[in-house]
């Protein structure tokens, strides 16, 4: 990969500011929608774009194909899950704290790697990350002022859903031969199906009477943080590879935490900045360790 140019970068902040934009625009679509609601029309709003893209390229979808029940388990478990329990978790919490347990996928996906992978076993440098990163999850849920009682458990829910975006990464791998382009529409689309007659059961969103700053914030979620930031990684990973497209997971939790404030007048504690320090440094010690042993392949 030929060095980055400054509209890689560009285009690297972009992408790190329509991520992180995604927790403080679900915190005001729960004002109207239930979490179902949330994630099915976020994924079908999404699906648009990256399907179009497909039929545009000439790019075969194979949602339909002998490897369906691949593309269905990802969907299900990689964006219908974590869209639903991110969405139910933050009807309860900032959407600053959203973004910085969010931010700990890369620490969560070190320690699956290491038991279901053969070339990402962890390493001293790795084990140290690890430690810092979850170190300061841990002092995050020590702040009474944002965490309590009350919303204790959907602080936990919103972590755990990170960790289905890292079992749907390792279930990728097993078609890992396939485009990009065609992995996330068959993924889209089988989320779709999946979530239509639960949403249609559940929550009847037709009987909705929706407030309209919930409903452009809806849509923002499917159209931009699913469907364009799907293709700005295409485009970044095509163009510069996995090492400098990883780069995005130290800004999404500061541009969370920064996007939280200014939108929805959020609180920032102590332990708030504290939390999110400790969590980079802990992506930092982890990525520093696989970018070296990239780097020596």
């Amino acid at each position: 990969m030929k060095q980055p140019t400054l509209i890689d970068y560009v285009f690297l902040v972009v992408l790190a500011i329509i991520w992180a934009s995604a927790f403080f625009n679900i915190k005001i679509a729960t004002y109207s929608y239930g979490p179902v609601t949330i994630a099915f029309l976020r994924i079908l709003l999404g699906a648009i774009p990256v399907v179009g893209l497909c039929f545009f390229k000439k790019i075969k979808i194979e949602a339909f194909s002998k490897d369906w029940y691949w593309f269905a388990s990802i969907g299900i478990i990689n964006l219908v899950i974590p869209f639903f329990l991110i969405a139910y978790g933050v009807q309860k919490v900032q959407s600053n704290l959203a973004a910085i347990l969010m931010a700990s996928t890369p620490l969560s996906a070190t320690i699956l790697s290491h038991f279901f992978t053969s070339n990402e076993k962890i390493n001293f440098t790795k084990a140290f990350g690890v430690l810092l990163g979850f170190s300061g999850i841990v002092f995050l849920f020590s702040d009474n002022i944002l965490i309590n009682e009350n919303n204790f458990l959907p602080a936990l829910i919103i972590f755990f859903a990170s960790t289905f975006y890292v079992i749907g990464g390792l279930l990728t791998l097993k078609i890992s031969n396939k485009k990009n382009e065609n992995v996330t529409a068959s993924m889209l689309i089988w989320a779709t199906i999946f979530l239509l007659p639960i949403t249609a059961y559940v929550e009847q969103p037709w009987n909705l009477n929706p407030r309209l700053d919930s409903t452009i914030s809806l849509i923002y979620l499917g159209i931009f943080s699913t469907g364009l930031a799907w293709l700005m990684r295409f485009r970044i990973l095509k163009k510069n590879g996995l090492v400098f497209q990883a780069q995005v997971a130290y800004l999404i939790p500061i541009f969370g935490i920064i996007l939280g404030y200014i939108f929805l007048n959020e609180i920032i504690t102590p332990k708030v900045i504290v939390a999110v320090v400790a969590v980079v440094l802990g992506i930092y010690f982890v990525r520093k360790s696989s970018f070296r042993k990239v780097k020596s392949a």
